[in-house]
């Protein structure tokens, strides 16, 4: 398979509005088949959808509901069932169009009932819809996955995860995929990179976060640096790197295959 996917990026976030057709434009010419566009609240749903239609077989949508919630600039807040029921007629509206839920996320600083609950809400809609789940993990990787295995999610990809490899690995067991982002360069997450097979590994940029460069705005042509980091460590060839990642990605985002052709 020649050419990458990205399975994990924030390619509706303001900060691509002024020069989005040049960063898909980019993106192809970096060797990029697919952005799946994930959503941090209901309030991004729609303009996911708009790019996706947009950009069709190209930018994929992934809807889902983040623990934290913006009120303002300067003020969050923890999301409530109330978010997830706000969420819900959107998602079932568009539920065809969808390749995962997500983001969905678990993080070690907010409170852990409310994002239990929300979670679960989402395992739930996933499991139902016969879609993966996109998990951020942020501080509680352990929790994430017992969690996961205990709803019985069976698909679903753990995006830039900072736990510990061994707990990784409890992930693997359970047939989950990690994604590997272009900070990887300048993190402490190479272990992580040397203990997971490569069969479960796919490749994010998190655009327009976790960049090579801190500060500086993260694309989706960044891909190949993850590829070319992990090739590094694995001691396998860039070529084989693109190959087994991208079929990791046709694996658990099924929905992806009607519109890349190896």
């Amino acid at each position: 398979m020649q050419g990458y996917i990205d399975c994990h990026c924030h390619i509706s976030a303001g900060d691509f509005d002024k020069d989005l057709e040049e960063v898909v434009e980019s993106s192809k010419k970096a060797g990029l088949l697919a952005l799946l566009a994930v959503a941090e609240h209901a309030g991004e749903f729609d303009k996911i959808i708009e790019l996706s239609q947009r950009f069709p077989g190209f930018i994929f949508p992934c809807l889902g509901v983040h623990p934290v919630q913006e009120v303002s600039p300067e003020q969050h807040r923890g999301a409530s069932l109330q978010d997830l029921d706000a969420a819900l007629p959107i998602i079932e509206k568009y539920k065809e169009h969808l390749v995962a839920i997500g983001e969905v996320i678990i993080h070690g600083d907010a409170d852990k009932e409310a994002q239990r609950q929300v979670l679960i809400g989402q395992a739930q809609i996933a499991k139902n819809l016969d879609l993966p789940l996109n998990v951020h993990s942020r501080s509680a990787g352990r929790p994430t996955i017992h969690l996961l295995r205990e709803q019985g999610v069976e698909k679903a990809l753990l995006h830039a995860f900072d736990g510990k490899p061994s707990v990784a690995m409890e992930g693997v067991k359970a047939g989950y995929f990690f994604s590997i982002p272009p900070s990887i360069i300048r993190s402490e997450q190479q272990k992580l990179v040397k203990q997971l097979p490569l069969e479960n590994i796919c490749l994010e940029t998190d655009s327009p976060a976790l960049g090579p460069e801190k500060q500086v705005r993260n694309e989706p042509q960044n891909i190949r640096i993850s590829a070319e980091y992990i090739s590094k460590i694995k001691g396998v060839s860039l070529q084989t790197v693109m190959e087994v990642t991208t079929q990791n990605a046709l694996r658990l985002f099924p929905k992806l295959k009607c519109a890349i052709r190896p």
